[in-house]
């Protein structure tokens, strides 16, 4: 059984913590599993990974000009979620089994309503 910080424990840790306005998801753990993919294929063929970096960036920088709707903005997206089908299996973080259903209780435990401590009167010691 994992901690309550981290309710999903595999095949990725997510730890969920409190923030002021609602709840923080650590994913680092699946995040290193994607840089270990895009260094897996810069092994493989670091040319074509640099190419391909390279034309997301001008695309992004066209997409930001031009709007979300651009014809540059769909192409980086379809660009982006082709690298992560070849380094990341598509940028899914599976979650299986009673680890869902930690996941969900750990979210609605940090985002009940609390009460707030009453103020103290004006001039009360």
């Amino acid at each position: 059984m994992s901690d309550d910080r981290t309710p999903v424990d595999g095949p990725f840790r997510i730890h969920v913590d409190a923030t002021p306005a609602g709840v923080g998801l650590d994913i680092s753990h699946y995040l290193t599993a994607v840089i270990l993919g895009l260094a897996q294929a810069a092994d493989e063929d670091g040319e074509q990974l640099l190419d391909d970096l390279r034309d997301i960036a001008g695309l992004a920088r066209s997409a930001a000009h031009q709007g979300p709707d651009s014809h540059a903005a769909h192409e980086r997206d379809d660009e982006v979620a082709r690298l992560l089908a070849e380094v990341a299996d598509d940028g899914v973080i599976p979650v299986y089994g009673e680890q869902v259903a930690r996941l969900r209780d750990r979210l609605a435990v940090l985002t009940a309503p609390r009460s707030v401590p009453g103020q103290r009167e004006a001039g009360a010691a």
